[in-house]
């Protein structure tokens, strides 16, 4: 069970990450910014589970969230941005 928390709170924390990324860079003031608050309460989620007893189990759910959590943020962007972004 921790294993599964740990990938979904490292999935949504890079998840987050790469929205962030491209939110500033494409100037989404106000996603930039909800993006920020899924940024902190991701982190908080992943600094509460790591520290406990890891196994190799929960080592690759930790490694394996990241790269699924790019590439969704890579893959929903452009609809979020024409959905709700707005250009400064």
């Amino acid at each position: 069970m921790t294993a599964l928390a740990l990938f979904f709170a490292t999935y949504f924390l890079v998840l987050f990450l790469g929205l962030q990324s491209l939110n500033v860079n494409g100037g989404h003031k106000l996603l930039a910014a909800l993006t920020s608050l899924g940024i902190s309460v991701a982190n908080i989620t992943v600094l509460k589970i790591m520290p406990g007893p890891t196994g190799w189990v929960e080592i690759a759910a930790y490694c394996l969230g990241g790269p699924a959590g790019i590439l969704t943020s890579m893959a929903i962007h452009p609809w979020m941005a024409r959905r709700f972004g707005r250009k400064p």
